[in-house]
């Protein structure tokens, strides 16, 4: 075994969501100007030089369409499988993990309803699970967050410590396999990644992300992403 494939780094692509806020749509599928969301997520890990191959988590019964319309379609040449979803995102994940193998140093995750994630931001994740061990992109919470109980505010949350999360997360193979099988032992189920790892009781360190990098959840969100696109568009001229 060479040492150069010990530091590979496969991404896994979670899109096994139904979008419930979106009318029950496969959000992943929906046309964002003019291809689906999943498309620009792909093409920015096609496009970043730290990710070696891609793993697409999707519903059962999709792997046709998802190959068909959007991997051949748009020519993903990184995407090396296609596998099926579970229950809940960490069981999409996890099937994700299985089918990545042992062949790479690096996992990386990230949603695929968000679709406005750079190379840069990518590779820079990369870099930093590299050199710690596990790594997430987040930016600081601009608003005032405050607690309620009741329907009552009980307390304001000092912000200047506080992160928004968001994805790509990645960590090497040996960190995010004890952390899911940890979490599957004793029953937990987390709400990102890194939740699992940092439980498992690992450092996991903080990647500046992007405000443009929005996860899309409702209606709101994809005028929100065709005006970001618009405007890169136009910067690009």
């Amino acid at each position: 075994m060479t040492k150069p494939s010990l530091k590979k780094t496969v991404a896994i692509i979670p899109s096994a969501g139904m979008g419930r806020r979106m009318g029950s749509r496969k959000k992943n599928y929906l046309t964002l100007l003019d291809r689906p969301v999943l498309a620009y997520t792909l093409a920015a890990f096609e496009n970043a030089a730290s990710i070696h191959s891609v793993i697409i988590v999707v519903p059962s019964g999709d792997e046709p369409f998802c190959r068909d319309e959007i991997v051949s379609k748009y020519g993903f040449k990184k995407v090396s499988t296609i596998v099926v979803g579970g229950a809940e995102r960490q069981d999409s994940v996890q099937n994700g993990i299985r089918a990545a193998g042992s062949g790479f140093h690096i996992i990386a995750v990230h949603d695929g309803a968000r679709p406005l994630v750079t190379p840069d931001i990518i590779d820079r994740t990369i870099e930093a699970a590299l050199e710690h061990g596990a790594a997430i992109a987040a930016v600081p919470v601009k608003d005032t967050v405050k607690e309620s109980s009741g329907g009552f505010v009980r307390r304001t949350v000092p912000r200047e410590a506080l992160l928004s999360v968001q994805t790509p997360q990645a960590f090497t193979r040996e960190t995010l396999e004890t952390a899911f099988r940890k979490a599957s032992e004793e029953g937990f189920m987390g709400t990102d990644e890194s939740s699992l790892v940092e439980r498992a009781g690992f450092a996991v360190r903080v990647v500046e992300g992007s405000y443009e990098n929005i996860k899309i959840t409702t209606t709101e969100d994809m005028a929100f992403a065709e005006c970001i696109l618009k405007l890169r568009a136009g910067a690009d001229k």
